[in-house]
């Protein structure tokens, strides 16, 4: 799909694929979304530059992601998407600044992008150029990105006190699946803030941004805020680890007590069965086999020795 946003306009339009179709003078943000090699060829045509392909926005090497060429400044970033369901990814979004236009290109729907849309939409303010609208389009991910581990960072903070006041013998599954879950997001989140992180520091160097001193004190603001965020998702983490350790901790804790349990017990039927076992035997010649008191005495046995253990045992601190 190729959709345009024009300067001053109220909302998006669809790009043409006629032969002589070109994109827009005024046009400020071109956004291709799952693009046709048609429409990727139209606007190359168009712009004079060639755009990255799928599989070259999916490399990782530093120079494949961040260039100029041509007189426009590539810059492929890390997004987070799908955070709020069960199978959070980071994908490649691509944003290309050439002139006063920015051309973004994804194969994902990542929220972000939504709201900036919606709210270019409504204030056509918002996006008075290309540069701007790469910025505006910045400051709306790593706010979404702000909101996604502050979401799970009050999710872990519920988890440790479900883990520290659980009452005895309660299931830990659901326990280690939030926590799995609040990992995994929170690391595709710290992907995504390094990649973005790589990605300012090289806007900075754009030519786009020369002598446009507005523009470059919001270019360090989104650094600092990129700073400070990776820093949380730092601690997050470091916090995660902690909560799964103990978790684990304590499962192995209980399965040690119920390991000792069954240990003393055995331990405290043992004498017992050896005497049951000895009078078990009936041997002729046993003296104890034709008293009229030998069962009773038998099972005093038992009973005596059984106790026995139990008390040493509890005396030990062992029960």
């Amino acid at each position: 799909m190729l959709r345009i946003l024009r300067h001053g306009a109220p909302g998006f339009e669809a790009g043409g694929l006629s032969p002589d179709w070109r994109v827009p003078a005024d046009a400020v943000w071109i956004e291709l979304v799952n693009p046709t090699r048609a429409e990727e060829v139209a606007v190359e045509q168009s712009i004079g530059l060639l755009l990255p392909t799928r599989e070259e926005m999916s490399e990782i090497e530093a120079s494949s992601r961040l260039y100029q060429e041509d007189g426009g400044t590539f810059m492929t970033a890390t997004v987070l998407v799908n955070a709020d369901g069960d199978l959070p990814t980071a994908a490649p979004v691509t944003f290309v600044l050439t002139g006063a236009r920015l051309i973004t290109i994804r194969y994902v729907e990542p929220r972000s992008f939504a709201v900036f849309a919606a709210q270019a939409e409504r204030q056509p303010s918002l996006c008075p150029n290309g540069p701007q609208t790469f910025l505006g389009l910045l400051d709306a991910i790593i706010d979404r990105t702000a909101d996604i581990l502050e979401r799970q960072a009050a999710e872990v903070e519920v988890q440790s006190r479900t883990i520290f006041r659980r009452p005895r013998g309660a299931e830990f599954e659901d326990i280690l699946k939030s926590l799995g879950r609040a990992q995994n997001t929170n690391s595709k989140a710290r992907d995504s803030l390094v990649s973005l992180a790589r990605l300012l520091s090289f806007a900075a160097l754009a030519e786009q941004f020369d002598g446009e001193r507005d523009l470059r004190d919001h270019l360090k603001s989104l650094q600092r805020d990129v700073q400070s965020i990776t820093d949380h998702s730092s601690y997050l983490a470091g916090n995660i680890t902690f909560l799964l350790d103990a978790a684990l901790g304590l499962i192995n804790i209980e399965q040690n007590s119920i390991f000792k349990m069954f240990s003393v017990f055995s331990v405290i039927f043992l004498p017992p069965t050896l005497i049951a076992g000895i009078y078990g035997m009936n041997f002729e010649h046993m003296p104890e086999l034709r008293w009229i008191e030998g069962y009773p005495m038998a099972l005093a046995l038992m009973v005596l020795a059984a106790t026995a253990s139990f008390l040493w045992f509890k005396r030990k601190g062992w029960l």
